[in-house]
């Protein structure tokens, strides 16, 4: 196995500059947030109840977050599709936000596209393509990334400025004195007043955090490093619940594209319904498999209490396994944190499988056998 202190092997494998999109992420949400601020949107979107957010892959994270940072408002309520059909429960009340780094997810465009034949109101997030020619065309607003990166590492364009929308919108208005504040709002601080606050403070937690994660911190006071060694050779599987549950997503995807390593993740509490059952068979799979479990102090007892006792069924099984909690007081920055610490240990993953993380041939290549199909 290659030594992760040694900073050449960067060089060597990280032939497209993964390593610069990773320690720009405060940056990057910094400047999401200031560009989503400047942006002007219609007044007639403040007539929304709910949002549907139309995307893939990288693109579509961003919308999984929100949904999660979101979920105890009352309004609006957060959907993200992927899918060509655009749901049917769409009308005038809903904004479709058709997000697409490069402009030409198939998918996208066709739910976009339907869209277009709605009275819906309508946003398109993107770096140019298909998708800002058409929405130029049809004269719907275009948020334009200007963040030259794999969409994956453009995170803080694709979650950010969504956070700033629900704010120009009124939805985050403070309402903390009065009785009908969500709970999740206090529990998050999730109000107008409060959002550059949130945003500057998660930008310091990760610039922080690059104390300990990056490249030129050796492996015993890594926590990226020592877990990418750990998950070397093993089929990886995230747990994670609640707010979480979106990050857990993430790092499934990191590990399939940057580390190009099988992944899976599961949720609690339904995996105490189903996936402890299957720990027995086939036995020689424990040997075979690292479980990483993400959780966070606030969660409700009973899920604390369901982490701890399946680390005693996973310890009884054999299968290793280890807990990893979230940084910070608000849940941006909770969420934030171990979604970073998962990007960082799928990169150094990448270096331990001697490949480079940022290009997915196999994406490439199905992309072009369907443009044979049509």
């Amino acid at each position: 196995m290659i030594g992760l202190d040694n900073l050449e092997i960067y060089r060597q494998y990280d032939q497209s500059g993964m390593l610069v999109h990773l320690h720009g992420l405060p940056r990057q949400c910094r400047q999401a947030w200031e560009k989503a601020n400047e942006f002007a949107l219609p007044t007639d979107f403040k007539d929304i109840n709910k949002m549907v957010i139309c995307g893939m892959g990288g693109s579509a994270i961003g919308g999984d977050l929100l949904h999660s940072l979101t979920s105890e408002l009352n309004k609006p309520l957060v959907f993200v599709h992927r899918g060509y059909d655009l749901p049917a429960f769409v009308d005038s009340k809903t904004l479709v936000i058709a997000s697409s780094y490069s402009g030409n997810t198939e998918e996208t465009l066709s739910a976009f596209k339907q869209a277009l034949n709605t009275n819906c109101k309508k946003l398109a997030v993107t770096t140019g393509g298909k998708l800002r020619n058409l929405a130029q065309e049809k004269r719907v607003p275009i948020f334009t990334i200007d963040y030259l990166s794999p969409p994956r590492a453009a995170l803080g364009y694709s979650f950010i400025p969504l956070i700033a929308l629900l704010s120009k919108l009124g939805f985050l208005e403070d309402k903390s004195a009065g009785p009908t504040s969500s709970l999740r709002a206090k529990r998050s601080n999730l109000t107008a007043r409060s959002l550059p606050t949130l945003v500057e403070g998660t930008a310091q937690t990760l610039e922080g955090l690059l104390d300990k994660l990056a490249e030129n911190i050796p492996m015993p006071l890594n926590p990226a490093k020592q877990l990418a060694r750990k998950l070397f050779g093993k089929l990886i599987v995230i747990y994670s619940a609640g707010i979480l549950s979106p990050v857990a997503q993430r790092w499934k995807g990191q590990f399939n594209e940057n580390s190009k390593a099988w992944a899976f993740y599961e949720t609690f509490s339904e995996l105490n319904h189903n996936a402890v059952v299957g720990y027995e068979f086939p036995k020689e799979m424990k040997n075979k498999i690292y479980i990483v479990m993400l959780r966070c102090p606030s969660f409700h007892p009973r899920i604390l209490a369901r982490y701890q006792i399946t680390s005693e069924i996973l310890e009884k099984a054999g299968v290793e396994h280890e807990i990893f909690d979230s940084q910070g007081e608000n849940e941006l920055t909770q969420m934030m944190s171990l979604l970073f610490l998962g990007d960082w240990t799928s990169y150094y993953l990448a270096m331990l499988n001697q490949t480079d993380p940022t290009p997915v041939k196999m994406i490439d290549y199905l992309k072009k056998r369907l443009n044979s199909i049509e």
